[in-house]
């Protein structure tokens, strides 16, 4: 097994499993919640037999896939995946460019070479309930890091992309950072319970008042 799984009880979603699917590519977090026979991937960077495996393991059906942005360490095998299941990919209306820009997510910058991803199926905003079977997520927007990172929620986890890490936040010199936006994004994340669970883009979990601690 390469992958290791967390098990959450919690008021807005039932006996849930959080299994990441880590190592994907770049070592960025891809991670399988289960509710059931319900499963979401947030983030696509494991390949596709890796997800199959879990998938398999859980009897559980794949429902969508969600982005918490466009980088594409955290693409990777966004196609692959949605031709393998059938699925949408799911993404912030202000990163949907991304997808099919390999200068805009970085891809050209690190490979020096031509690439391109379909666009996404659907978009997101600020404050959308993203309901698929019997998980529900919201969905808060938190710029900086890219034009449209964003943090998708429950009541008490947080799928924190690389809007914060355990220790430390993403970066913002790639195409749409902004390092004063996302100072202010992670302001804004301290009015959240500070017991919140977060399951970042890179590395391990954590509590979010640990996270932010560290910050300020």
């Amino acid at each position: 097994m390469w992958y290791t799984y967390f098990v959450l009880i919690s008021a807005e979603v039932r006996e849930t499993k959080i299994i990441n699917l880590y190592p994907g590519g770049f070592s960025s977090s891809c991670y399988l919640l289960l509710n059931g026979p319900d499963a979401l991937l947030i983030d696509c960077s494991a390949p596709t037999p890796a997800v199959e495996a879990a998938l398999q393991e859980h009897r559980a059906t794949l429902k969508a896939i969600l982005c918490t942005h466009g980088h594409f360490d955290h693409i990777l095998s966004a196609d692959q995946l949605r031709t393998r299941f059938g699925v949408p990919l799911h993404l912030h209306e202000a990163d949907a460019e991304m997808l099919t820009d390999c200068h805009k997510n970085a891809y050209a910058l690190f490979f020096n070479h031509q690439k391109s991803w379909l666009p996404a199926d659907h978009t997101f905003a600020d404050g959308d309930k993203l309901t698929f079977g019997s998980i529900t997520l919201t969905v808060r927007h938190t710029p900086g890091h890219s034009k449209g990172s964003c943090v998708l929620l429950t009541a008490d986890i947080a799928f924190t992309g690389d809007t914060i890490f355990a220790a430390g936040y993403g970066r913002t010199d790639l195409y749409g950072g902004n390092e004063q936006a996302l100072l202010a994004s992670l302001r804004g994340l301290s009015q959240l319970p500070k017991e919140m669970k977060i399951y970042p883009g890179h590395g391990p979990s954590t509590t979010l008042g640990m996270a932010l601690d560290r910050l300020f």
